[in-house]
């Protein structure tokens, strides 16, 4: 069996999208009677973090394809430009090709949508991996003028999209209302996020604890754009915390400039770069509290962030400005983890006095999500759609 494989997003890239499907890869790679052919980008997730990698590469029975993309920042006509180019070189790679089953992994639906006209060109079956509800968010994170614009476009891709899959897996049940109302009859399947080995094999226990310290490292690590909504919340809080806290922020997105403009007037707050997932655990276990915060949107009531997964694992107190499905979820999944509603100061206050600042090793959460097992349950899923319809 041939398996297609489209992602916009592939290690050595830094984002969940490359997470995701690399982990998925490798459990594929396990199957002696499996070829896969990953179509997907040169590393372009950050501007300000580069790392090397092959346009073309074979590992064991995975052949590699990274597309080359013109340079681009994080706004709307760049990202537009970026995937027209990785669209039109994945038909070109993909032209004289047989395979079995296409796969897409998708957040924006561009590639969910590439997946769909492949397999409709090819008549294959089509299995997508949907991280978010791109038509639901754009209405949240767009102006009303272009909104009204572009959501009916959108909709009416989506609805071909999701038309043409024999499975949809849904990485969030937060997702569940939305796509089942308007998609009835259709194959779902749900494996979420998950912790990467990376994550797994440290010592939750190890690093710092800084009970003694009058001030505490909070540390966030991530995007840094409208979704985040870091620019609205981080500079007050900040400074409200003056002396009791120092934040660390390590990324890049749409919204830095804006934050780093704000924070000019507050001492507590360090702005780093991205680095490589080898330096931020060490950044990970030098911190008294972990931060997340997503903004207050309603599409973001439906999200589950992969960053949950991936702090959870390294057992420091979670603090969290977060709603709807990934409120409940660090609730009932994750101990020591304080949540407050995003953008209020007064609750993220009251809520990080109430951390306790130890280490636990939420062992039960590392076995119940560990990247490695979901990803098996999926691959074999993938490959069970492929033969049904082979």
């Amino acid at each position: 069996m041939k398996i297609l494989v489209l992602s916009f997003y592939y290690k050595p890239d830094l984002s969940a999208g490359s997470f995701r499907s690399s982990g998925l890869i490798e459990q594929l790679k396990i199957y002696k009677d499996i070829e896969v052919e990953v179509v997907t980008t040169l590393p372009n997730r950050y501007s300000t973090y580069s790392s090397d990698a092959k346009q073309h590469e074979i590992d064991g029975s995975v052949d590699i394809h990274r597309v080359a993309l013109p340079s681009h920042n994080s706004g709307m006509l760049d990202q537009i430009r970026a995937f027209l180019t990785f669209y039109r070189q994945a038909f070109q790679l993909t032209k004289n090709k047989d395979y079995d089953v296409v796969f897409a992994t998708s957040s924006r639906l561009f590639t969910a949508f590439l997946g769909a006209r492949i397999a409709k060109k090819k008549n294959l079956p089509l299995y997508l991996d949907i991280r978010d509800i791109f038509v639901d968010t754009i209405k949240d994170v767009l102006s009303p003028k272009i909104t009204w614009f572009v959501k009916p476009i959108f909709s009416v891709v989506e609805r071909y999209t999701f038309s043409k899959a024999k499975r949809i897996n849904l990485v969030s049940k937060g997702f569940k209302e939305y796509f089942q109302s308007r998609y009835k009859g259709l194959n779902y399947s749900w494996y979420t996020n998950g912790i990467d080995d990376e994550f797994l094999n440290v010592n939750a226990t190890m690093g710092k604890r800084n009970d003694t310290s009058s001030i505490k490292t909070v540390l966030y690590a991530g995007n840094i754009g409208e979704g985040q909504g870091l620019h609205i919340l981080v500079p007050a809080l900040a400074k409200r915390l003056e002396g009791e806290v120092q934040f660390r922020i390590i990324g890049d997105g749409g919204r830095r400039d804006t934050l780093q403009k704000q924070l000019k007037k507050v001492p507590n707050v360090k702005l780093l770069p991205p680095i490589s997932r080898n330096e931020l655990i060490q950044e990970y276990l030098q911190a008294d509290v972990l931060f997340l915060h997503l903004n207050d949107y309603p599409a973001f009531k439906k999200v589950l962030p992969s960053k949950i997964f991936e702090y959870s694992a390294l057992g420091k107190p979670i603090w969290a400005g977060v709603a709807g499905y990934a409120a409940e979820f660090l609730d009932q999944e994750v101990n020591n983890s304080a949540v407050f509603y995003p953008g209020n100061l007064d609750e993220a206050e009251a809520v990080f006095r109430n951390l306790v600042y130890e280490n636990h090793e939420r062992n039960e959460f590392k076995i119940k999500f560990a990247r490695k097992n979901i990803m098996a349950e999926m691959a074999m899923d993938i490959i069970d759609v492929g033969k049904n319809d082979g």
